[in-house]
């Protein structure tokens, strides 16, 4: 009997100068993503991709659109390789969640990607014009954490997994949190390197600026269902996705709810990510550590979980 599957991918701060690199070389599909992607933005974002610097691939307007392609490479390569893979349910973190629509088929590779690039460029610019952070909050209890980031008046961005909550907001919002963090219980707080202060009130420019492109961007029912992050539930109709990617830009990820559902509710067997890095991954195994999970992110990934996926 074929297992139900899920396909994940990742989100800003999993990129790595160099991927997809390989699977360019190996796989014409995967190549011809990176072709494509280069002449709908008129730029070479292969060129970053591949070889960097890191400094310019890590900035949000590059990074974006590069996990978006490089996700998608992963997934072309995949079922070139097995001439048949098919997933029943999509879903990413983050970003990932425009990739997994694109995966869908929701929108068009260009179309997906342009959305993604200018999602890209509206909130390097949110975060140049304030002054915003984010922390990781390990070991706490969701209530102490969101206690706290209402006393600092701070966001909470993300549920990663059980006991890994992040926050956003403010410099100084961010640091009275980090220095409050072990009076409410919770074990580590640790500010993280970030540009901005992501899913928080603070990109808030950045979700107003993006609407226009979100109603303009032609969309329809994705073939199979992805899960929004904004409500840890799957989204059919156009009208329910633009809400959802509009939502997630200033609300909270909740990753954690999002691999419950897929895995408690829908019965998902089997968790398949493609992308950089491995974070989904670890993520999953946190918070249902006995569903299998596979990461595909260059050939020889690829070559190692053919005999879960064939």
């Amino acid at each position: 009997m074929t297992k139900r599957i899920a396909i994940l991918f990742a989100g800003q701060g999993a990129q790595a100068v160099g991927m997809g690199k390989d699977l360019a070389a190996a796989y014409p599909v995967a190549a011809d993503l990176f072709k494509q992607a280069n002449s709908v933005l008129g730029r070479s974002l292969s060129g970053v991709t591949f070889e960097g610097p890191e400094a310019e691939l890590t900035q949000t307007a590059n990074c974006q659109p590069a996990l978006f392609v490089h996700g998608l490479a992963c997934l072309a390569a995949l079922q070139s390789r097995l001439g048949g893979f098919s997933a029943q349910f999509a879903a990413g973190l983050s970003l990932g969640e425009f990739t997994a629509h694109a995966a869908a088929g929701t929108f068009s590779f260009a179309d997906g990607l342009k959305l993604v690039a200018e999602r890209g460029r509206l909130m390097q610019e949110a975060c140049e014009r304030t002054t915003g952070s984010m922390a990781a909050m390990i070991g706490g209890e969701e209530a102490d954490v969101r206690a706290l980031a209402a006393e600092c008046d701070i966001d909470v961005a993300n549920f990663n997994s059980p006991g890994q909550i992040v926050v956003s907001g403010s410099v100084e919002g961010i640091d009275k949190a980090v220095a409050g963090a072990k009076a409410k219980g919770i074990r580590i707080a640790k500010k993280l390197n970030v540009a901005g202060a992501y899913h928080s009130r603070l990109m808030q420019s950045a979700a107003d600026a993006l609407a226009p492109t979100l109603a303009s961007t032609p969309m329809t029912a994705p073939r199979i269902p992805v899960i929004a992050n904004f409500t840890a539930r799957a989204v059919n109709t156009p009208d329910e996705i633009r809400s959802a990617l509009a939502s997630q830009v200033t609300g909270s990820v909740r990753w954690t709810e999002t691999v419950e559902y897929l895995v408690d509710v829908e019965k998902v067997e089997l968790l398949v990510e493609l992308g950089p890095g491995g974070v989904i991954a670890g993520l999953v195994k946190r918070t249902r550590k006995e569903t299998p999970v596979v990461s595909i992110t260059d050939c020889a990934t690829l070559e190692a979980a053919l005999p879960q996926l064939a």
